[in-house]
């Protein structure tokens, strides 16, 4: 009878699975035709396969200036190494892969985004892939081919494991790699750091974060020289040069600039928030690390990976919206942890596309924005402090110190 009784739920955990991949990929054919129907350019994609093609040129690759928009290369020299291989396919056939790639990575990114939260059920992750490929920041992604769910899937494959023991050799590989091709994820190591640098002084073991950051420190330090060695001209001049141009990315003030620095720049009207951008940001990211390790020491590491990613886009120079693919595992751990309200607000502004209703685009309107304009044009980073917050009031209390080597404990 058990047999018959495990044979009839293993049939019906079968039929779950396929009734939700066969919503999947429903959901992921509707939004191919709706890209194509807007004719969209992929114009991040075709600025990579430009790097890619001036690598393999010899050309200078910061001179560059790529698409009939004359966009510049901004990433570190490492990622146009790996671009070179958008250089082999035709543009019709590059454009393919990359909306297919970049859909197989949103259902791997929300698994981890689950694997992250405790939630192991396979079937959720194909239903919650269909809902989220309509999100702005997934859809632009999409739209721009850009490689933010790579990144955020790299970063998420360190994070979702365990803290490195002594014998994990690929720990820190994912978190180095990311911040090599984009540095805004640079700042996990910083919290694996504090976490370990916080715990010893807590008279615990903080041997694991510490091995964790030094592995991404020597993932990132290998790439980088790599690059070096291939590119001196264009490494010397990026990490001397090209990394303090953060306007180099685009206008500071512009609607899709969700980091803290475009917010101060819409509400004092001003292309460029100076001092006080730097002031504000350095303040942020000190509390929203003070959160993150917290988070991380108190044993609620899917709190204070997500804290981290958010306090990341905040003080960045540029968070362009689709660099906020995060809104996922927030979503997921705020609806996973009861606070069912906050997910669904958290879902609906993300999924809004509000900073799209104010104007923008030629002539600079974002400099003359209205209250009510700047009030919609900085919901994402009013939704990331307010989970700042809501991270910091839900921790427990500190637990009671624990001798060397003793494991840390698992929301």
């Amino acid at each position: 009878m058990s047999a018959f009784v495990t044979v009839i739920a293993f049939s019906g955990a079968r039929r779950r699975v396929s009734v939700a991949v066969g919503a999947c990929l429903v959901s992921f054919m509707a939004f191919w035709l709706a890209q194509r129907a807007a004719h969209v350019s992929m114009i991040d994609l075709m600025v990579y396969r430009a790097e890619g093609a001036s690598v393999r040129a010899g050309g200078d690759l910061y001179a560059l200036r790529a698409t009939a928009a004359h966009l510049p290369t901004t990433y570190p020299p490492f990622a146009a190494l790996l671009f070179t291989a958008l250089t082999l396919p035709d543009t019709v056939v590059l454009r393919l892969l990359a909306t297919a790639g970049n859909l197989a990575l949103l259902v791997v990114f929300v698994r981890l985004s689950l694997k992250l939260v405790g939630h192991a059920r396979v079937e959720t992750a194909w239903w919650v892939a269909a809902v989220s490929v309509w999100c702005e920041p997934v859809w632009t992604t999409l739209r721009y081919g850009q490689v933010n769910l790579l990144v955020a899937a790299l970063v998420l494959w360190d994070l979702s494991r365990p803290p490195a023991q002594g014998g994990d050799r690929w720990a820190g590989a994912g978190l180095g790699l990311a911040a090599a091709v984009k540095l805004t994820p640079a700042l996990f190591p910083v919290f694996l750091l504090a976490a370990g640098v916080t715990a010893r002084l807590r008279g615990e073991d903080g041997g694991p974060w510490l091995r964790h950051a030094r592995g991404a420190a020597a993932a990132f330090t290998g790439a980088t020289l790599l690059a070096a060695a291939v590119l001196p001209h264009d490494s010397w001049r990026f990490w001397t040069d090209m990394v303090f141009r953060a306007d180099r990315a685009g206008h500071a003030e512009g609607a899709a600039n969700q980091a803290l620095r475009g917010v101060l720049a819409r509400l004092l009207h001003a292309p460029d928030p100076g001092a006080l951008w730097a002031a504000s940001a350095t303040l942020v990211a000190a509390l929203g690390l003070a959160v993150a390790v917290a988070a991380e020491l108190r044993g609620r590491r899917p709190w204070a990976v997500c804290a981290c990613a958010v306090t990341a886009l905040l003080v960045s120079p540029v968070s362009w919206t689709h660099h906020w693919v995060w809104c996922v595992p927030l979503v997921l751990l705020l609806w996973t942890r009861g606070h069912r309200a906050a997910a669904l607000t958290t879902a609906l502004v993300f999924s809004s596309y509000a900073p799209w209703w104010v104007p923008h685009g030629t002539g600079r309107p974002e400099l003359h924005q209205s209250g009510g304009q700047l009030a919609v044009s900085a919901l994402y980073a009013a939704a990331a402090s307010l989970f700042l917050v809501l991270t910091r009031t839900s921790l427990p209390g500190p637990r009671p110190r624990s001798g060397p080597g003793q494991a840390v404990t698992k929301e």
